[in-house]
């Protein structure tokens, strides 16, 4: 996929998109709780969407494999899913899970995209220190981004954070560029490969990225459910997903995805 720089207009508009996201997870993050169920979470956020003139990116998205469309405006991932949970009235959210929710508009025609991990009531240790790391894995990027500085760097720092840290790097899935699409080039991937070595992405301003890193408390392997959507760990151990879209500014990156 081409690499497209972003003007300070266009820029300027993909905050406006970014704003409305920010303001659904923030109202989501005060929804989730135990015996509320996931399809009430993507009933508000569909509201506030359309309330604000934007358009919920993932709603009607095809699946790559089955070309099953996505039925959601929200993923709603419970504890061992990934990533593409489906909202769902018989999903109640429960005391001890963990809710990943990803979300995206796309609003006078720019896209933005973020996601967030919450913990339902009391978690365990282990889960609220999943959380905590991957949110600093993505705190990281949002540090380090700024012109001249090859994506690998960046992706070799996110993963020795997450490697020490006991925890394993999601290499299924992987950021992206944003703009007018939901996924325009480069590939930002959360960790280090040949492939990234060999065709590295150094960050020059005006690029824009949906940065998401989605970490494992096992293993990274990962499978997909019959819905043809749902992505889950393949030990059955939980995962946690955020995500914001930034700007490459010409002294580091401005977030996108903030109220």
């Amino acid at each position: 996929m081409a690499i497209t720089l972003k003007s300070r207009r266009e820029i300027d508009l993909m905050r406006e998109a970014g704003s409305v996201v920010a303001r659904v997870l923030l109202k989501l993050q005060e929804m989730a709780k135990p015996s509320v169920t996931t399809a009430a979470l993507d009933s508000v956020a569909m509201q506030i969407t359309t309330d604000a003139g934007a358009k919920a990116l993932f709603k009607g998205v095809l699946s790559p494999v089955s070309r099953i469309p996505f039925p959601g405006a929200l993923c709603t991932s419970v504890n061992e899913q990934i990533v593409h949970g489906i909202p769902s009235e018989s999903v109640k959210l429960k005391e001890g899970d963990i809710l990943s929710v990803d979300f995206g508009v796309k609003l006078k025609g720019y896209c933005a995209d973020a996601a967030v991990t919450i913990g339902i009531g009391e978690i365990s240790e282990e889960n609220r220190r999943l959380i905590e790391v991957t949110k600093h894995v993505l705190d990281i990027a949002v540090t380090k981004s700024a012109p001249g500085v090859k994506w690998s760097q960046i992706a070799a720092e996110m993963q020795g954070f997450t490697e020490a840290a006991g925890f394993s790097v999601v290499k299924d899935f992987v950021g992206h560029g944003i703009g007018r699409e939901m996924h325009e080039g480069p590939r930002v991937p959360n960790f280090v490969s040949n492939e990234l070595l060999r065709d590295d992405v150094i960050l020059t301003e005006g690029m824009v990225l949906a940065v998401e890193p989605m970490i494992n408390a096992g293993t990274s392997d990962v499978r997909t459910l019959k819905d043809k959507w749902t992505v889950v760990t393949k030990d059955k151990k939980c995962s946690a997903h955020f995500e914001h879209t930034i700007a490459i500014s010409k002294d580091g990156c401005e977030v996108l995805t903030l109220v």
